[in-house]
């Protein structure tokens, strides 16, 4: 069960960072960045219909002890 928590805080952490990071370089570099955060809410909202994410099941691999 603790396992699980912490598998998703890390979740959450990532694709806050990936949001944080593409907001900022869409800002200082080109607003093209502003894709990313476009296709992690399409993958996001697919995975809940779905139930399948990249990122957990990259997650399952590196930290596969969980229920």
């Amino acid at each position: 069960m603790q396992n699980s928590i912490s598998k998703t805080r890390v979740h959450d952490g990532i694709i806050g960072a990936v949001v944080l990071l593409s907001i900022y370089l869409a800002v200082a570099v080109n607003i093209a960045w502003l894709w990313l955060p476009g296709v992690l809410a399409v993958l996001m909202i697919s995975s809940s219909f779905t139930g399948f994410c990249p990122l957990y099941f990259i997650l399952n691999k590196v930290m596969p002890t969980s229920d």
